[in-house]
């Protein structure tokens, strides 16, 4: 063999020696046979959510606080003050058989006393007084005993005093004062003297002040369920009395009036129904005035 065919056979050899190599380190890169790579630089750790503090960005639910109605203030109405002389005069039977003066004074908590003073009387019977709406005539029989009813005393010469109580809070619709006799029966007694003969009748006039209250009703005029008509008007010109219609309700005359249901039952304690769901019937008369209570 000559030493140029020597060379080219050494080649060949040395040439697939090499490409042996690099394809035995191919193979150990290929099947794990090269360093790993490590878990942070394939993989990135995806961070925990964080609450946000109050008063920064994040938006948070409120809760919507629920509505509350405003009370009502109660209905208030001040007596006249105590001691007030709300009527006075004097008192003489058309016979000249009796006599007396009456004063009829506040006692402050809306009931008045009426001061009977300089009672005389020479009939054979006891005689009483009371305070009447419709005045009577002298010699009818009374068949109504009226407001304050008092028994003022037997015949007498000497002056005598007395006092009665009345418990109405606004008399002055009482136009008259009636005095009558009590005797017991018709025995012994002449006719015109008989149990509850009227004696004396006086018209009584009354200087009752307006009682203060904070109930002041103004028409805001005919609605749906109000549709009623004013009948009377209070000297200042505020309603004082209301006529139902048909439908009418307690809320909507409220409304109409401008004060609570509650005040309106307040000015109407007689109304038919109870706590709180009084009903209406048509026709019939509604105050409104709180002096008129």
């Amino acid at each position: 063999m000559s030493d140029h065919s020597a060379r080219a056979r050494r080649g060949w050899a040395a040439l697939v020696a090499a490409v042996t190599v690099a394809s035995l380190l191919t193979g150990c890169a290929l099947f794990g046979g090269g360093a790993k790579p490590t878990a942070s630089s394939t993989h990135t750790k995806t961070p925990k959510p964080t609450s946000t503090p109050l008063g920064q960005s994040r938006s948070l639910a409120t809760v919507t606080p629920v509505p509350t109605s405003t009370p009502v203030p109660a209905a208030t109405l001040t007596p006249v003050p105590q001691g007030t002389v709300v009527a006075e005069g004097n008192v003489a039977s058309p016979l000249g058989s009796i006599h007396f003066h009456y004063r009829i004074v506040s006692n402050g908590n809306n009931t008045y006393s009426a001061q009977y003073t300089n009672f005389t009387s020479t009939v054979p019977v006891p005689v009483s007084v009371t305070l009447i709406e419709v005045a009577p005539n002298v010699g009818d029989g009374l068949t109504y005993h009226g407001v304050g009813d008092h028994l003022l005393g037997g015949p007498t010469s000497a002056a005598q005093s007395s006092t009665g109580l009345i418990g109405d809070s606004q008399p002055s619709y009482l136009a008259a004062l009636v005095t009558y006799s009590s005797a017991a029966s018709f025995d012994g007694v002449p006719q015109e003297l008989g149990p509850n003969k009227v004696l004396a009748v006086n018209t009584v006039h009354w200087s009752v002040p307006v009682r203060q209250s904070n109930v002041h009703p103004v028409d805001g005029g005919a609605r749906t369920n109000a549709a009623g008509s004013v009948t009377a008007k209070t000297a200042s010109g505020a309603p004082k009395s209301y006529e139902v219609a048909q439908g009418d309700t307690t809320t909507a005359v409220a409304d109409r009036f401008g004060i609570p249901v509650e005040w309106l039952l307040w000015l109407n304690p007689d109304l038919p129904g109870d706590g709180g769901n009084q009903f209406l019937y048509a026709s019939t008369k509604l105050n409104l005035d709180p002096d008129s209570l």
